[in-house]
């Protein structure tokens, strides 16, 4: 199988620390997560809402093996590295960095967001991270889903070899 090819968008927690470093100042730094398994609408349309809150939009991205012990052992079905890049190809996303822990906290901590943003699938008092946020003044926001989009439901229909509902 042939390689991913490198992207800049995608950096390891210690380059990315380094990369937003400067713009802390002046730039308002929005951060997400989440497996991110076979992009759909309901993704991008959620990306770029979370884009809109600030500047700079930092995806978590949670690695193989922590999509498998959240998911099941059927998931991820794309893999990290593919999964990333078409993320990274993505106008609203600054900066995307995988994770392999079961929850972003870690990240969190690190990155010290002024926006932590979750779908709407999360209430706001559930979202890991959001002692960290609101505790340096920061904002943590749940976004409306897009209705009957889920990775889930695409994967239901591939294995039942259903159609794509008429949006009519």
């Amino acid at each position: 199988m042939p390689a991913v090819p490198d992207h800049p968008k995608i950096v390891a927690l210690p380059r990315l620390l380094q990369l937003l470093s400067p713009r802390r100042d002046a730039k308002t730094v929005v951060f997400t997560n989440g497996c991110f398994d076979l992009l759909h609408a309901g993704h991008a349309d959620f990306l770029a809402r979370a884009k809109a809150l600030g500047d700079i939009l930092v995806v978590g991205l949670n690695a193989d093996e922590s999509v498998r012990r959240l998911k099941g052992p059927a998931r991820p079905v794309t893999p990290l590295d593919q999964r990333a890049f078409v993320l990274a190809c993505l106008a609203s996303t600054d900066y995307i960095t995988a994770f392999t822990q079961d929850t972003p906290l870690d990240l969190i901590t690190a990155i010290q967001p002024d926006i932590l943003v979750k779908g709407g699938d999360w209430s706001p008092d559930t979202i890991v991270g959001k002692d960290v946020v609101l505790a340096r003044g920061g904002s943590v926001q749940s976004l409306p889903l897009l209705p009957g989009i889920s990775t889930t439901a695409v994967i239901a229909r591939i294995l039942t070899g259903a159609a794509a509902p008429d949006p009519t």
